[in-house]
């Protein structure tokens, strides 16, 4: 007669022991996904305020680019430069 009341017992100890075991698990996997989920936010927030300071207009010129052009504009116009000095030094500067 033991042995029959002891069978129900041990079943429930082992259902619920697993049960215990499958939800923990659950949990974990939840915070992980939750964990990796903050870091892509983290990260496509970052990228996001880096964008507008990283990305130009296409097409434009450095500043220090366009001092130089004035520069060479300048003797250009005293007569310093030919033409074809002027625009191959302008070629070099813009990459053309």
């Amino acid at each position: 007669m033991v042995m029959r009341r002891r069978r129900p017992v041990m079943r429930a100890a082992m259902m619920g022991g697993a049960g215990y075991y499958a939800g923990k698990k659950m949990q974990e996997g939840r915070q992980q996904d939750a964990y990796r989920d903050a870091r892509l936010d983290e990260v496509e927030s970052q990228q996001a305020a880096a964008a507008p300071a990283a990305a130009a207009p296409a097409g434009a010129v450095p500043d220090s680019t366009i001092e130089t052009l004035k520069q060479l504009a300048q003797l250009h116009d005293q007569g310093v430069l030919t033409d074809d000095e002027f625009a191959a030094q302008k070629r070099k500067l813009l990459g053309g």
